[in-house]
């Protein structure tokens, strides 16, 4: 798939996104289009290795949803590639649905570790990387975490674990889209420079626009070949709400669903971006 071909599977993942949250009534919107793209570079870029006719397949890449509030992104990204319906979309946080408000293992194929807590994801991560190294595969652990989650003092903990473990069979991504639930991620604890934290805990860093498919593909590619003996951050810059005017980088999109009005808009606006990609 070409980078313009990539980048409507995005748009077309953000339509179900927001629909898929407005039918539920509740969900987080802002996150889950901030981060699709880097998802869609993953999933359909052929940065990960996985097969949705076999979930389990030992040889398969892993990916830990760190930040696992937006999971509609995950469940979007996930239905597209055929793990499971695209319709069961439109079950998001319904009685008796598998698609549960943070990702559930034991109810959905593609979901390695069910996740929500913010600050456990990279902890997770650095042990699957760690039991893949003892496995000798060659696998690797792509982890996402949210700007405002690496506020979490576990998450330094899990960096200072990854270097000195030497898991260069780990990819951590930051979806630094700088807002949080309770507005600026600098304002509610000042983050400073993530990539100099990452860098001084001995992780090879750098740095990418993460709504830019083809060059999220292009940076990603480059961290799961160099492999060695180093972790890997990739600072993923990325717009809260992206793809929606009225929720681009307002963090009261942050956990609140449109009404069908809004949505109404929203698809309208997600309907230009097509016509933008063809």
């Amino acid at each position: 798939m070409d980078s313009q071909g990539l980048q409507a599977k995005a748009n077309d993942m953000r339509i179900d996104i927001v629909k898929m949250i407005a039918e539920a009534g509740s969900g987080h919107p802002g996150g889950s289009l901030s981060c699709i793209d880097i998802l869609t570079a993953l999933y359909f870029g052929g940065v990960m290795y996985h097969d949705p006719s076999n979930p389990k397949d030992p040889a398969r890449d892993r990916f830990i949803l760190a930040k696992g509030h937006a999971a509609p992104a995950l469940y979007a990204a996930l239905a597209y590639a055929g793990y499971f319906p695209v319709e069961e979309l439109m079950t998001l946080r319904k009685l008796g649905s598998r698609l549960q408000g943070h990702p559930d293992c034991r109810l959905l194929p593609g979901v390695e570790v069910s996740t929500g807590s913010l600050g456990q994801g990279l902890s997770i991560a650095c042990g699957l990387a760690c039991g893949l190294r003892i496995a000798q595969s060659d696998a690797r652990v792509f982890t996402l975490l949210g700007d405002g989650e690496c506020e979490e003092g576990q998450v330094w903990e899990a960096a200072m674990f990854a270097a000195h473990e030497k898991l260069g069979n780990l990819v951590a991504i930051v979806d630094a889209n700088g807002l949080q639930i309770d507005g600026c991620v600098d304002e509610v604890v000042q983050t400073g420079d993530l990539g100099e934290k990452f860098a001084a805990f001995g992780w090879s860093v750098s740095t990418v626009d993460g709504n830019d498919v083809a060059a999220v593909v292009e940076e990603l590619s480059r961290c799961k070949a160099a492999g060695g003996s180093v972790p890997h951050v990739v600072i993923a810059s990325t717009v809260k709400g992206k793809g929606v005017s009225f929720m681009e980088n307002q963090a009261g999109w942050h956990g609140k669903a449109p009404d069908a009005e809004q949505l109404k808009a929203a698809l309208a606006d997600l309907a230009g971006n097509e016509v933008c990609d063809g």
